[in-house]
Formats: C-alpha cells, structure tokens, sequence
C-alpha cells in the first residue's frame, strides 16, 4: 500500500513539474558590465537546485572528514566494551563448564580491560556491576580450587563494588554465593551470618530458605530448621512427600533432643497440629515420654488419634502398626488401674473387631496380663505368638507366657518359654 502512494505521489510530481515547466517562457536576465546574460527560468532553477545538492554533499563530506578521529576513537572504545563483556562471557562459560582455571583467567582479564577503560577516561555506566560479577566468578572458580585465600579476596571486592543501592540485587547474589561457599565448607555458622545480613525480602526467598535449612540442620539448630521446613513446603519448594519427609525427620529429631519430661512436653508443643498427627512423631513421642518417666496419661492422650486411624484403617497403618503396638505396651506398668482400663477396654474393641490381627492379640493378650486376667492373657499370648512377625514382639511374648507359667508353677513350662525367647 505504501508503494502505491509513493508512485502515486511521484506521478501527481511529475505532470505539475511538466505544467509549470513545459510552457513556462520566463526568462532571467544577469548584468554583469559590460556583459549581459539571458538564461530562462528553468535552467536557473535547475541550476540553484543543482548548487543546493552539491554544496550540501561537500558540507557533508567535510562534517564525515573533521569527524574522523572522534568516530576512530568511538570505534576504539566500541571495540574494548566488546572484548570486556566477551572476556566475562567466556568466563560464566568456562565456570559452567567446570573449567574453573579457564573461568578464572577471563574473568581477570575483563577486569583488566575494564580498568584500560576506566583510566582512559570512559567509564562504563555499569562499571561497578561488571566488576562485582567478574571478581564473583572469581572467587566461585576459587571455591571451586579450594583456594580459600583467593575467593575471600575477591568476595570482599565483589562486596564493594556493590555496595550502593542501584547493585542492591547483585549484592545480595553475592550474600548467598558467600553462605553457600560456607555451607560447603561445613560452617553453619558463617553461612547463618551470611543469611542474616540479607534484607528481609531477600532472605525469605526459596533460594534463601533452602540454605537456611541446610546450615541449621548442620548447626544442628532443630527447631530453626523445622520452621524452616515449614515455610517451604508452603512455598511448594518441595514435592508433598518430600516436604512430610523433612517436617517428619525434623520433629523426630526435636523429640530426640529433649532429655527430661519437661522438654519433651515443651518440644511437643512446638510442633503444629498436623506434625503431632503423623503415626511416627507422636509414637515415638509417647514412647519416649514414657522412656523419660513422664506423665503416662498424657502420652496416651497423644496416641490417641494415632489409635483410631490405625483402628479406622488398619491396611494403611501397617508400616507404624508395630510401634504403635509397643508404645502403647510401655505404658502400661506404669499408668495407674483408671487409664489402663480405659485402654484395656479400647484394645479388647479392636481385638474383636479384628480377630485375625496377632499383633492386636499380643497387645491385648500383655493388657490381661497387666490386670492379672491368667487365662485371657494365656489364651491370647498363645494364638499370637506364632504369627507374630516382628522378633520383638515375639520375644516379649515369650518371656510374658514364661511368666505366666512362673505364676501356675509349672517351672518345666517356664524354662521352655525363656528357652524359646532365646532363640528368638
């Protein structure tokens, strides 16, 4: 469309040149003494036109030639910019590569050639961002070397460079380069201080949770490091299993760490509602309160609704059925007669709900035998011990009927229930 207007605009040029010209009979006269010339109108405008165009070329080729060396010099510089960000080009290549040496060469000589240009006189506008990365994949490649000296060196240069607000995000890339270098190096606590000193907004990044969970699970800082944990698996930073793996791992090690029923209470409630109701967690919690002497009542409050999931579904609790199992055995020798009866209530209902489960059987079979019920406790004992699965289990079976037979008299029996425990 364009090229039609244009011919257009060319044809309509054309017939007015060709109407005003064609029968223009004006003439010009120049008196010059003692001479006189005519000429006619349109040669004279031919002629001013063609002095216009050929005046306006030689102002032109005298601009081009007094510009010369400014356009010589540009080039110069043009050419140096170039081989500065070629040179850190080449060395992000060679880091990515692994060629750290390589890395480390280029990126020292985009270093020199930025300060050819800095002492020529034409600083880049981003001189200080270029710098600050050059001496990073420095002391990355130093990192990399094992070459401490160097990458501390360097880290301190890509450090000032940065340190005014428009380099705000390239310092806080270094920041977290720094404490992973530290992480690496297995030092929680640099890495911690590095985290520390990022800006807030910064610091609840993925990338900076993910190192800050890493340094506080090797400061050994647990309760740090699950609500770490926490606010990336809110972040969807880890798969739904990854992240219940993590969660349950971190409480499991906050319950290790406590050493007197008091901790482990307070520990306990440190944890969030849905940590306290994974099956491993609270078992091993109660197991534990009760290993500590603590309050039986309150670690089978937190069994509880690990007992009605594995009564509700007993097909989806096999892995943790046997610690349940044990747990709730611990305490029963030391709950007073009113809790264990409310369990021993709770156990025979599972028991005839599920008479086929030996696991059941043993475990009420032990809550007879824990209120002196002989020939309940024989009876179950007896159709459970050898369907038991774990060796544990069937151990504590065992020695229970050699009890059981201590208790009748029956001394033969005995030797042979501790006999078969043994064997176990």
């Amino acid at each position: 469309m364009r090229a039609i207007i244009w011919l257009l605009t060319l044809f309509a040029v054309a017939v007015a040149i060709a109407l005003l010209a064609g029968n223009n009979q004006g003439t010009v006269t120049v008196y010059w003494p003692p001479y006189r010339v005519d000429i006619s109108l349109n040669l004279l405008l031919l002629l001013i036109a063609a002095s216009f165009t050929v005046l306006h070329l030689a102002l032109k080729a005298l601009s081009a030639l007094f510009a010369m060396p400014q356009q010589a010099q540009r080039w110069r510089l043009q050419q140096r910019e170039r081989a500065t960000h070629t040179a850190l080009l080449d060395a992000f290549s060679h880091m990515l590569a692994g060629r750290f040496l390589r890395a480390r060469k280029a990126a020292e000589a985009a270093l020199r050639q930025e300060k050819a240009l800095l002492d020529s006189g034409h600083a880049l506008a981003h001189a200080d961002k270029l710098r600050a990365l050059s001496h990073l994949v420095t002391a990355e490649s130093a990192q990399a070397l094992q070459d401490a000296a160097t990458r501390d060196k360097h880290l301190q240069l890509a450090l000032e460079n940065t340190a005014h607000r428009d380099a705000q995000e390239t310092r806080e890339g270094v920041q977290l380069r720094a404490a992973r270098w530290a992480l690496e190096d297995r030092d929680a606590d640099a890495a911690l201080q590095w985290l520390d000193a990022l800006s807030l907004g910064a610091s609840r990044r993925t990338l900076a949770l993910r190192i800050r969970l890493k340094a506080a699970r090797l400061a050994r800082q647990t309760l740090p490091a699950l609500e770490t944990a926490r606010l990336l698996a809110k972040h969807r930073a880890f798969s739904a299993s990854a992240a219940q793996s993590i969660l349950r791992g971190l409480a499991l090690e906050l319950v290790n760490a406590a050493h007197d029923p008091a901790q482990l209470q307070r520990a306990w409630a440190q944890l969030e509602a849905t940590e306290q109701l994974m099956p491993d967690v609270a078992v091993h919690a109660a197991h534990r309160l009760v290993q500590l002497q603590g309050d039986v009542g309150l670690a089978r409050q937190w069994l509880l609704p690990i007992w009605e999931q594995f009564i509700a579904q007993p097909e989806q609790a096999h892995s943790h059925a046997i610690k349940l199992i044990r747990a709730v055995e611990s305490g029963f020798s030391q709950a007073d007669s009113a809790l264990d009866l409310g369990w021993l209530h709770r156990v025979e209902a599972a028991q005839q709900h599920n008479p086929r489960d030996p696991n059941l059987q043993y475990l009420a079979g032990m809550a007879c035998l824990r209120h002196q019920l002989w020939g309940k406790a024989q009876q179950l004992l007896n159709q459970s011990i050898h369907k038991l699965d774990d060796a544990n289990l069937r151990r504590s079976a065992w020695r229970a009927m050699a009890a059981l037979a201590e208790q009748r008299g029956d001394s033969a029996a005995a030797q042979d229930a501790y006999r078969q425990a043994a064997t176990v």
